[in-house]
């Protein structure tokens, strides 16, 4: 099964300076990678959100970046230290990429299918609680 785009976030997207959408493209093909059975859909009235059996990430236009949100409640390993901000954050972090730099492909989508096995044993929550 392979997922569709949905073309709210196309819309979302197409209205950002060109350098970043070049990263939502690239973070948007990362996580269709990591499983084909992600879907799409815009919460928060604007924001493009990445489910499968629950949130795995989102994104989010800023001046000088763009943020993708990892909702993961901190559990997804990070053994190359992409994640920049929410260490300490019960529900999720973040990895913010700006202009010019490179996106760690490997190991974004090694955080992505982590999340996503996540989500398929029940979730953080659950997986936190049996800790």
């Amino acid at each position: 099964m392979t997922s569709a785009r949905d073309p709210r976030v196309d819309n979302y997207i197409d209205a950002l300076p060109e350098w970043q959408q070049a990263i939502c493209h690239e973070v948007r093909d990362l996580l269709h990678e990591a499983d084909p059975e992600i879907a799409e859909t815009i919460k928060r009235t604007v924001q493009p959100y990445f489910v499968l059996e629950g949130n795995v990430a989102a994104l989010l236009a800023a001046k000088d970046h763009i943020t993708v949100f990892l909702y993961d409640g901190g559990l997804a390993p990070d053994p190359e230290g992409i994640i920049t901000g929410g260490h300490g954050n019960e529900t999720g972090r973040m990895i913010a990429i700006h202009q010019g730099e490179s996106i760690n492909r490997r190991a974004l989508t090694a955080i992505f299918r982590a999340i996503i096995a996540d989500n398929r044993a029940g979730g953080w929550r659950k997986l936190k609680a049996a800790r």
